[in-house]
């Protein structure tokens, strides 16, 4: 099962101008439906149990009574059913017409909310009919029973077997989404994740444009969930037409849309559970506060065996094209603008650094690459050094040696064999033992070179390590691990190899371009390890740590939105299903919490480096963490994981 999730319906029921049977049984099928789909909320329009171009007719007592009653049967209707209903009607209390919106569950009225910004003129029902809704909640008296009455009322629903998440639900009606300070804003303060709107907007050209735009920037803005439900087919045609066209949001982002012109629901879940982790880390909602009153609902057992939305593999890279390159050029220029402030801050006369031929080191020769250029500093100031020992490749050499030499930068080859096996001499360390010796050797003479080359020439080394590898602890601690500015520090290792082919795709040089995307396509290795006998490499990260695209999944959800393994397994599960099978996939989830947590002394000391997004390993503000934190709890639900498969 999915936990977190809650699964809502937005429906626009084909309905009749003022014929509340018809309706009402309109409405019931809408229900039964979304009962069926597992929807603990279902949200159908503005007054759409009388229609909304009901016109005068909302002042007709037949109407009003008609409508009553059928709210009455609706929520009857909801009796045996674990689902919270909004539906609209036009409502008399205490001598005043109001257009509400009405919460159902388990047979029960649960409150009003009534319609605040009323429009002036349009086909729906607005000023000319109807009272502007109090700010303040009351009760009033409903079929013998007090209800809650007013604006920013909130429905608190919790599953019955408490596996599920407590959410927090508001209503608005149409267009008060559209005032400068909408309801939803209040009861998002108020502690609200979803808001739900029961609507009745006509069409005119431009207008979903519009309402697309606020739906989507207030959900961003406020951190909720938006259910948008529009009245459609069916409504009068006298003087406007009514396309439906339901929205539901997330966090700024469309998850599902209706079809224009036609009846029916749309459906999707909502992240809760993230809902409530960006409420934890908004600092303009945890700093205001706002009165809270919350009316239980019964949402039933958290039964969601599958998802119907879509859960990106490359979290941290956009699926549209447009945006995606519009983000790689963000990223680089964040990237050279910290690195041209940090060697004009230094006065420093070079950037060191060395390259392997592989993706890191690539970008950061890249990065720095444009930094002088920005500098119109020579270029030929920059060295670039490569160092091949034990488990260099011919493929990587070259790359390396070519690279260097399209680019117009110094290239000084140093070969570290010897100095690495007078080393393992002066430790009394046997060469053919291939263990962490063998390996770290290499990557601290690499380093002492690179500082020492740096030293000569007043120079600042360049790191190359990224996001990713900083997570996972994968690099030489005094070795790799230092240089005196890391570019790629925020850079996680599913989108360096993107940032590289984009660059790639703007040279002018062909083979350039063509040594670029050779790079790209070589096997992630650290090349310490001696390769086959066809110079083939050998040693590849992956086969040790497992895949990259795996661990950044991992890295995103467990930094960004702070969820529980078994939340991450699940995700993963579903957004990786036919690629990786479950085992294997808790099989490097548990690498990944172990090495995150054992490697984190190596975090604590990290050099400095530019913050690319909204994951960052900083210690200095953005991640601070014991270096001896214990991991036991995170393995605990690791292995329960585990058990249950």
């Amino acid at each position: 099962m999915f936990s977190g999730f809650v699964r809502v319906a937005a429906g626009t029921p084909k309905i009749r101008v003022a014929d509340v049977k018809y309706n009402t049984k309109k409405i019931c099928e809408q229900i039964d439906e979304a009962t069926k789909k597992q929807a603990k909320i279902l949200v159908l329009p503005e007054l759409c149990i009388t229609g909304a171009t009901c016109g005068d007719l909302f002042v007709q007592d037949t109407l009003l009574e008609g409508a009553k009653s059928a709210l009455v049967a609706i929520a009857e209707y909801t009796t045996n059913k674990e689902i919270l209903v909004f539906v609209g009607l036009p409502l008399s209390v205490e001598g005043k017409l109001y257009n509400v919106t009405a919460a159902v569950n388990h047979g029960m009225v649960l409150g009003f909310i009534p319609k605040l910004f009323l429009p002036n003129q349009g086909a729906s029902g607005g000023a000319r009919q109807f009272n502007k809704g109090p700010g303040t909640a009351r009760e009033i008296l409903f079929q013998g029973k007090y209800v809650p009455f007013g604006s920013g009322l909130l429905f608190q629903g919790l599953s019955k077997d408490c596996t599920g998440e407590e959410v927090i639900v508001s209503a608005e009606i149409g267009t008060d989404v559209q005032a400068p300070t909408p309801p939803s804003t209040k009861a998002a303060l108020a502690g609200a994740m979803i808001i739900v709107n029961c609507a009745a907007i006509s069409e005119s050209i431009g207008k979903d444009r519009l309402l697309r735009n606020t739906i989507t920037s207030l959900s961003e803005r406020l951190d909720i969930g938006y259910v948008f439900a529009n009245a459609g087919i069916g409504e009068s045609t006298t003087d406007a037409v009514f396309a439906g066209g339901n929205l539901i949001a997330e966090k700024g982002e469309i998850l599902a849309e209706g079809v224009k012109y036609e009846s029916g629901i749309i459906y999707q879940e909502i992240d809760v559970q993230c809902l409530r982790s960006e409420r934890r880390q908004n600092p303009f909602i945890q700093g205001l506060e706002s009165e809270r009153k919350a009316i239980s609902f019964e949402m039933g057992h958290s039964d969601l065996t599958e998802l119907s939305r879509e859960i990106k593999k490359s979290p941290f890279i956009p699926s549209c094209i447009v945006e995606r390159n519009k983000r790689w050029e963000e990223i680089l220029a964040i990237q050279t603008t910290g690195l041209v402030k940090r060697l004009a801050h230094t006065k420093a006369n070079t950037a060191v650094l060395g390259v392997s031929g592989g993706l890191d080191s690539t970008l950061a020769l890249l990065v720095t690459v444009k930094s002088f250029e920005i500098l119109k500093k020579d270029k030929k100031e920059i060295v670039a050094v490569t160092m091949p020992c034990f488990g260099t490749t011919r493929r990587t050499y070259q790359n390396a040696l070519l690279m260097a030499g399209k680019l117009g930068v110094t290239f000084r080859e140093i070969p570290i064999e010897k100095a690495v096996l007078q080393h393992f001499a002066d430790i009394d360390h046997d060469p053919r033992e291939h263990n962490a010796v063998y390996e770290n050797a290499q990557a601290r003479e690499r380093t002492q070179v690179l500082m020492e080359i740096a030293n000569q020439t007043n120079g600042l080394v360049i790191g190359t390590g990224d996001l990713s590898e900083l997570a996972l602890g994968w690099a030489t601690y005094n070795g790799d691990h230092i240089s005196m500015y890391g570019v790629n520090a925020g850079v996680p290792k599913t989108v360096v190899g993107p940032l590289v082919e984009y660059v790639a795709s703007k040279m002018e040089e062909e083979e350039l371009q063509k040594i670029l995307l050779d790079i790209v396509a070589t096997p992630i290795s650290p090349e310490l390890l001696p390769p086959t006998d066809d110079g083939v490499i050998l040693q590849k990260t992956e086969d040790a740590v497992g895949p990259y695209e795996l661990h950044d999944f991992f890295l995103y959800y467990a930094l960004r939105f702070h969820f529980s393994p078994k939340k991450i397994y699940q995700l993963a599960t579903h957004a990786f299903a036919g690629e990786y099978d479950k085992e294997l996939v808790l099989k490097w989830l548990e690498v990944f919490y172990c090495r995150f947590f054992t490697q984190q002394f190596k975090r604590s000391c990290m050099p400095d480096g530019p913050k690319i997004g909204s994951v960052s390993l900083s210690p200095r503000g953005a991640w601070e963490m014991p270096s001896d934190a214990c991991v036991a709890l995170w393995q605990e639900e690791i292995n329960s994981v585990m058990r249950g498969i």
